[in-house]
């Protein structure tokens, strides 16, 4: 079996490329990197290292790349012979990617013998796979639209395994988490599941995501950005403080609340994961930067995102206002960061225009919501984390 994987990155290769290997595939990388995909071609193969009390490793065979600048061409023939194609690129790079891929499918399409694909988009976002097939179709006629419909499948996924920001003597090598979590909706799958080992199909993926992107996602930006604000370098360091890790706990309350009770997970169960989260957090071998984890800020504070959404189904099922979250949302707020183009971003609408209008600008929340008015009460109240 072969799989096309678009990013060769820390987690294609340590996260994505290690299960396809792990399930019989041969995976051929997609990268803009060319130092990389030149020692894909060289090697062959690359070590996967867990991090943990007891370090382990593996190795995964049968890799190669393909530059997509350099050699487009061997990309749509690669697309054209696939039996999965997956991505692990960032939200931002899908549309750049979406209309090689779509010429791809298009070739792939022309062949006599048509068989189904599925293209999985394997991005910390809410409906990854959903928007890249929006970019593809966006650069196919009519009719080619209508044979994707039949024959090419973009089930949406939620991914979840830490892979820190880190560097080896070997280039390809990478250092990841031990735990793993890969779901995949399998209402739009086209023709047979992909056969992935580690992967959990379901018929509704959005409870799902927004549990892993509201309890993962959302409570390792409590030691990101109130840690910055103390002037912490890394999520091990911040979380050793009893401030943010009680804050850490009160935001994964009000957003699991949400959870619970807009999608009906079982609250022991639920409470057990956001204790297995937490625990992952502590991991003294994994722990990333705090700048990594908070850059972005923007996006981070959208109306659909993983501070701002849990917030507003908090409100909405309890009605009270969600004081943990809050004090996050200002901290992300008040996040500076020069070597971050999006923090610049927002201390520049904050000069201009003031926290609650920006607020409201990149997060939608009304400037009557309560939410609103918690965020700025909380913006001053953070000097308080300092005393």
């Amino acid at each position: 079996m072969h799989a096309v994987h678009f990013g060769a990155g820390n987690i294609g290769r340590g996260f994505i490329g290690l299960l396809l290997y792990e399930s019989g595939f041969q995976t051929t990388f997609v990268d803009v990197n060319d130092e990389v995909i030149r020692e894909l071609n060289k090697q062959r193969q690359y070590h996967v290292m867990f991090s943990g009390k007891k370090s382990t490793e593996t190795t995964v065979y049968d890799v190669t790349g393909i530059n997509s600048v350099t050699d487009p061409e061997a990309v749509i023939q690669a697309l054209v012979d696939a039996d999965v194609v997956t991505t692990a690129v960032g939200p931002a790079v899908l549309p750049i990617i979406a209309e090689l891929i779509a010429e791809g499918l298009k070739k792939r399409m022309q062949a006599p013998e048509r068989s189904p694909v599925n293209v999985i988009a394997c991005e910390n976002m809410i409906g990854g796979s959903t928007a890249l097939r929006n970019s593809v179709y966006s650069h196919a006629t009519d009719a080619e639209q209508a044979i994707f419909d039949e024959w090419i499948g973009f089930p949406d996924a939620a991914v979840d395994r830490i892979v820190p920001n880190q560097s080896h003597e070997a280039l390809l090598d990478v250092t990841v988490e031990p735990y793993h979590e890969w779901i995949v909706e399998d209402s739009h799958v086209k023709g047979e599941k992909p056969p992935i080992k580690g992967v959990t199909y379901v018929p509704d993926l959005r409870p799902y995501i927004e549990r892993k992107l509201f309890t993962v996602n959302t409570g390792h930006l409590v030691p990101a950005y109130v840690g910055y604000y103390l002037g912490y370098d890394t999520i091990y360091e911040a979380i050793q403080d009893d401030t943010i890790l009680n804050l850490i706990n009160g935001v994964l309350r009000e957003s699991g609340e949400a959870l619970v009770l807009t999608y009906h997970f079982e609250r022991e169960a639920h409470a057990e994961y956001i204790e297995t989260i937490i625990g992952r957090f502590k991991n003294p071998y994994i722990s990333d930067e705090v700048t990594r984890v908070g850059r972005n800020p923007i996006r981070k504070l959208g109306k659909n995102d993983r501070l701002i959404r849990p917030a507003a189904l908090y409100q909405k099922h309890t009605g009270k206002v969600p004081t943990s979250l809050a004090r996050t949302i200002a901290a992300a707020l008040t996040y500076r960061n020069e070597a971050d183009d999006e923090a610049c971003e927002l201390q520049k609408m904050i000069r201009e225009h003031g926290y609650a209008k920006t607020l409201q600008t990149v997060s939608g929340l009304e400037a009557n919501n309560p939410i609103t008015q918690a965020v700025i009460n909380e913006i001053d109240g953070l000097e308080e984390l300092k005393k």
